[in-house]
């Protein structure tokens, strides 16, 4: 990598309108250009003109359905970069311009998404719990230890040799910028976003990257052998 190729990947990021849009993406869904551009508050025109260039930076990939072209991120590479920036940029004090937007702040600030795996307190509270039960060893960076692997398998059903033969990283710190600590990010924190999704302990609420946890996922996640999750959110 050169300092050029360093720069040009730093500026696709430093426009505020194609920055609105790489987060509306980290809800891992793809989006058309009319809906990234009412929230970027721009004319679809414009949008599309950022994404062709976000596109053409590797940032985001671009299909045409029938009428409409959707918009997603181009793996979850560029979205632990977009959650890396967030977590290390500088804290300013919410300005909160309605209760609407007060409430959807603490929603995602309680339990999200961040792409494909859990963020927010509930990912934190599960990070640390996985950690207290010797799941996952942070003593020497980040891993997954023999009985928290076994564990997945067992407890959640989870195909541990399938994310041990992906390209992907097992596991992955990534630092809630939120809560500014690390919460389980890699192919193990995706495969059990998913499992909690499958299994409806958690539900999106609108369209944020909130989610809650249920009245079922409250009780599966207490009862979860080797954990200790109680009003996890």
């Amino acid at each position: 990598m050169t300092a050029d190729q360093l720069a040009a990947a730093a500026g696709l990021l430093a426009d505020r309108t194609r920055a609105a849009i790489c987060v509306a993406l980290l809800d891992h869904r793809a989006w058309t250009i009319g809906e990234l551009a009412r929230h970027a508050g721009v004319a679809p025109s414009t949008a599309s003109e950022h994404v062709a260039k976000l596109a053409e930076g590797g940032m985001v990939t671009a299909v045409h359905q029938g009428r409409s072209r959707y918009v997603r991120l181009a793996g979850p590479h560029v979205a632990e970069l977009i959650e890396d920036l967030g977590a290390v940029a500088c804290p300013k004090p919410l300005v909160v311009r309605s209760l609407r937007e007060a409430a959807t702040h603490r929603a995602m600030a309680r339990a999200r998404t961040c792409y494909d795996h859990l963020a927010g307190r509930l990912g934190v509270r599960i990070t640390d719990a996985m950690t207290r039960a010797r799941f996952i060893d942070q003593s020497a960076g980040f891993s997954m230890t023999p009985v928290g692997l076994d564990w997945l398998a067992g407890a959640l059903g989870i195909d541990v040799d399938a994310l041990r033969a992906a390209r992907r990283p097992l596991v992955r710190s990534c630092v809630d910028w939120t809560e500014r600590r690390p919460h389980l990010a890699g192919g193990a924190g995706a495969a059990m976003c998913g499992q909690f999704f499958a299994r409806g302990w958690i539900t999106r609420t609108g369209t944020s990257r909130a989610v809650i946890v249920t009245r079922s996922g409250e009780q599966a996640l207490s009862d979860l052998p080797g954990l200790n999750l109680t009003n996890v959110a």
